[in-house]
């Protein structure tokens, strides 16, 4: 069976928060299928560990240091991957924060704006350097990491369920209004997936209990079948879809 439809060869793409779990795994999938990679966090050792592995595919790897509330670095994540390959294909906003839990009434303003300037803000700022430039070579493609919580509240996380649902309209928001020049906008919903990020809630054997007796599967997620997904939509499989959300929660949601 031909997949070549599954190909990113001569593709660019750049992924936040690209040096572990979820971002790591998608960058590592993109090189696979052919793509050259630029990957940002804002650890530079933990890049340019990843870099080296992506590298031993024969793909180029550039890491770029920069911190998703600082717009002035994501400016310099742009121009250092337009400087090294002259252009965007996909980009995928990954890079996420949830620096508390707790009720939203009991919520100080800090927590408040870290988490709304790292999930949303620094999202609609990256899509629209990128955006700017697809728009300019007539093609691109935009994918979210959202979250289940954007769709369906979860006690503890109500900040971080507000800007998860947040980046899904401002996907919807940017197909709509990119459509016309060749760019596809998709999202990703994941459930919970085993990273460090997630760590607090899948150490929880008690959580997870009560967590699998809704779950179909009865199991979490692995950070490759994200970026499976990922994959999928920044591919030639999806050449007719955009602004989606694609929910992978196991069936949690059933």
């Amino acid at each position: 069976m031909d997949v070549s439809y599954l190909s990113l060869d001569g593709k660019v793409a750049l992924i936040t928060g690209g040096c572990r779990g979820i971002g790591k795994a998608i960058a590592t999938a993109f090189a696979d299928a052919g793509a050259d990679v630029a990957i940002s966090c804002r650890n530079q050792p933990h890049l340019d560990e990843v870099a080296e592995k992506i590298a031993e595919t024969g793909r180029a790897a550039l890491p770029v240091a920069a911190h998703n509330r600082k717009p002035e670095e994501l400016e310099n994540l742009f121009n250092e991957v337009m400087k090294k390959y002259g252009k965007i294909d996909i980009l995928v906003n990954n890079a996420a924060a949830n620096p508390a839990m707790g009720y939203m009434v009991d919520m100080e303003e800090k927590i408040y704006d870290l988490i709304m300037l790292t999930n949303l803000k620094a999202y609609t700022y990256l899509s629209q350097l990128v955006g700017k430039q697809m728009r300019e070579q007539g093609s691109g493609n935009i994918v979210n990491i959202s979250s289940v919580g954007g769709i369906s509240p979860d006690k503890g996380l109500g900040l971080y369920c507000v800007s998860k649902a947040g980046i899904i309209m401002l996907t919807k928001s940017l197909a709509v209004e990119l459509g016309e020049f060749n760019i596809r906008v998709n999202c990703i919903a994941p459930g919970v997936v085993k990273t460090k990020f997630s760590e607090a809630l899948w150490s929880n054997e008690a959580l997870m209990e009560t967590e699998m007796d809704g779950m179909a599967l009865k199991r979490i997620a692995e950070p490759e079948e994200v970026a499976r997904v990922a994959l999928f939509f920044a591919s030639d499989a999806t050449p007719y879809v955009t602004g989606q959300t694609m929910v992978m929660d196991g069936g949690s949601s059933l």
